[in-house]
């Protein structure tokens, strides 16, 4: 369904280091980006896929970036241990907590998940879905 998501940052450098550490847990990793004449910018994704992917850029448009109120990104997870490692990385990334560890019975039975912000204030969450896992 999607091809990528985009993401703003004001630190490229911070911002690489940030998601290295959040998303390596989940199985994606940094892929090497031609430039094409926009923005600098950093790529994740899973080994052996082509999509989607991750991007994380300075705007195009030069401006600062800013986080979207009511915008969120949640990435899967393998298992609430992927999660746990996951939110670990990020939060010793930079990121600040919107939301520990732990179950979410409310969103669905084994639903088990976090939630935190990057450095830049673009929500994330990592879900493991036990609830639609046969």
């Amino acid at each position: 369904m999607l091809s990528h998501v985009t993401l703003g940052t004001n630190d490229l450098e911070r911002a690489g280091r940030f998601y290295d550490a959040l998303l390596q847990p989940l199985g994606l990793m940094q892929r090497p980006v031609t430039p094409d004449g926009g923005p600098p910018l950093l790529c994740w994704i899973k080994p052996g896929q082509t999509l989607p992917r991750l991007n994380i850029y300075r705007p195009f448009n030069g401006a600062p970036a800013t986080a979207g109120n009511g915008t969120m990104v949640a990435f899967e997870a393998a298992s609430p241990a992927a999660v746990d490692s996951a939110y670990a990385g990020g939060m010793a990334g930079g990121g600040t907590c919107e939301g520990a560890p732990g179950p979410r019975p409310h969103y669905g039975e084994g639903y088990y998940g976090a939630y935190l912000r990057d450095p830049d204030g673009n929500k994330l969450h990592v879900v493991f879905r036990g609830d639609i896992r046969g």
